[in-house]
């Protein structure tokens, strides 16, 4: 069997945002014996309540694929911010997490933002698909299905944090702590974001 070398996924499909489930597993993921806590999780549904065991599978094993995609001290900084600094932050470890999200958010909502409609549909991801798909035979492969499960899921994800309303018009992210991000050297987050470059610029200054 070929070795699939490609860095994207679409197992964002497989659970979506997780806002309130990764606050419930963070203590199991950051406990000395999580693979026991979190496989006890998985069976007995004590925290979750997620009725269907596969869904609450595909669920644990997401957040466990994002926790494990930052530091150690990220998720201790992540637990003393405030709900909707959390909120924002989980949209961070997202990008950083999934491949096929950071694409479609650098190569498609941030070009659509500083456009006339600042707007975004499943079409326009679409046409992404189609760019990525030219450059990697994975991608290549999936079904339409599956890739518009893929865009649907990360629209829905836009639409959790806040950046698209049900118009589907961009929306810039109201954070408090943005200042946290430059410190980790992570000054495109704010781009991300859709923050305009005077209000990145006058964070830059708030901190000097």
């Amino acid at each position: 069997m070929k070795k699939n070398y490609s860095p994207y996924t679409a197992a964002l499909t497989g659970g979506g945002f997780l806002f309130e489930e990764t606050l419930i597993l963070l203590p199991l993921l950051q406990a000395e014996n999580s693979e026991e806590l979190l496989q006890e999780e998985k069976v007995n549904n004590n925290l979750l309540h997620i009725n269907a065991e596969t869904a609450r599978s595909r669920n644990i094993h997401e957040i466990k694929r994002r926790y494990q995609t930052m530091p150690p001290s990220f998720w201790d900084d992540f637990k003393e911010m405030s709900d909707n600094d959390k909120i924002v932050a989980l949209f961070y470890v997202i990008l950083k997490t999934y491949k096929i999200c950071f694409d479609f958010h650098v190569n498609v909502t941030m070009r659509k933002w500083i456009s006339i409609s600042k707007s975004i549909d499943k079409e326009d991801l679409m046409m992404e698909f189609n760019e990525i798909s030219a450059k990697d035979d994975f991608v290549d492969c999936w079904s339409d299905s599956t890739k518009e499960k893929v865009a649907g899921a990360y629209l829905t994800i836009l639409r959790k944090v806040g950046m698209l309303d049900k118009n589907n018009h961009l929306h810039s992210l109201a954070c408090y702590n943005y200042g946290y991000y430059l410190t980790k050297g992570e000054p495109w987050f704010l781009e991300a974001c859709l923050l305009q470059p005077y209000e990145i610029n006058n964070i830059k200054k708030s901190m000097i």
